[in-house]
């Protein structure tokens, strides 16, 4: 029988392969004793029973195929048609139920994020960051199921559908899902082990914003950016930005609204000293619990508690579809996307 879905505290790095990365991190930071929302894992045997079940099996390897081969002009007609069916394709039953009983166990009808968790998304020799879709605040077991088939969709998208053609001999495709309790973000953002420009081992680089980090990544604000020694936890380098707007859940229950930030807070570093020094200290925890630089993505509710919703390897300098960024923020935006999502 295919496993379908486990919780995130099950999981280990050894999962990878068929939960995704971003799933088998997490289960990695609980057991390391990592401040994680709650949360289960889709594997991407769920994904394959919905293919099958759906008939589409075929419909996708025809598209993949021709995308493959170098038909470039079929790249946006392919994300379509596969798009299409797959939206109006029905949850498999045995798949729901699973969704279903998982959810259950984080609560009533909670708010959690659905976030794509494709299989080999940060491994050494490719990294499929932002490309995969994250849907913020879904409630109920219909609206969970939804935000699922949508993360699977988004595992051909155009841009993805292209990359994937030029690594050339990837491994077939195939999409697990994370599902975690939401985090009503005071402060959002993401940090790396290591100065991300220059490699720097000695320092930490954080940027922040307030609210959810849709404004980061919808390019409506910049976010503060901090570089931090690792050993002193001396702020060596502060630039505090304007931030106008942030992100916020919507009272009506229906996702994140777009809000204006109060004017006496626009201004302000939204991290302090202390907040930065804790941060600093996570992100050694983590480094040291993996072996290596990461990518740590984060928030701060708003009674001050501070948890990780992803974590993964610094890879982004070594994309094959981008050259080095210029500085930390270019690094932010191409590392994570719509992880801010």
């Amino acid at each position: 029988m295919t496993e379908t879905a486990r919780p995130l505290g099950e999981l280990r790095a050894g999962d990878a392969a068929l939960y995704g990365g971003k799933s088998a991190a997490l289960g990695e930071l609980l057991v390391a004793g990592i401040a994680v929302p709650p949360g289960f894992g889709l594997s991407a045997g769920a994904f394959q029973v919905f293919l099958a079940e759906a008939g589409l099996e075929r419909t996708v390897a025809d598209a993949v195929s021709r995308v493959t081969a170098g038909d470039v002009d079929s790249v946006g007609a392919a994300s379509h048609a596969i798009g299409e069916a797959m939206r109006f394709a029905p949850m498999p039953e045995a798949v729901r139920e699973e969704i279903a009983a998982q959810y259950a166990r984080l609560g009533a009808d909670v708010p959690v994020a659905v976030r794509s968790s494709a299989i080999g998304e940060d491994s050494e020799e490719a990294t499929f960051a932002g490309q995969q879709d994250t849907y913020l605040w879904v409630r109920g077991v219909e609206h969970v199921c939804d935000a699922v088939r949508d993360c699977w969709v988004s595992l051909y998208s155009a841009p993805a559908l292209s990359y994937r053609a030029r690594l050339g001999d990837a491994p077939e495709a195939a999409m697990g899902v994370t599902v975690q309790l939401m985090v009503d973000a005071a402060v959002s953002g993401v940090l790396f082990t290591c100065n991300p420009v220059s490699g720097d081992p000695s320092m930490v680089a954080v940027n922040a914003s307030w609210g959810l980090g849709l404004a980061v990544v919808g390019g409506e604000v910049t976010p503060d950016d901090f570089l931090v020694s690792k050993v002193t936890r001396e702020i060596v380098r502060q630039h505090v930005h304007a931030k106008d707007v942030q992100y916020v859940p919507d009272p009506r229950g229906r996702g994140a609204v777009r809000v204006d930030v109060p004017a006496e807070l626009r201004e302000t570093a939204c991290l302090e000293a202390e907040a930065l020094a804790s941060l600093v200290g996570l992100g050694r925890r983590i480094e040291r619990h993996f072996g290596s630089h990461q990518d740590v993505e984060w928030a701060i509710d708003r009674e001050g508690s501070l948890y990780v919703l992803q974590s993964r390897p610094v890879t982004a300098m070594t994309r094959l579809d981008a050259a080095p960024p210029a500085d930390a923020m270019s690094l932010v935006m191409q590392t994570f996307g719509v992880q801010g999502r």
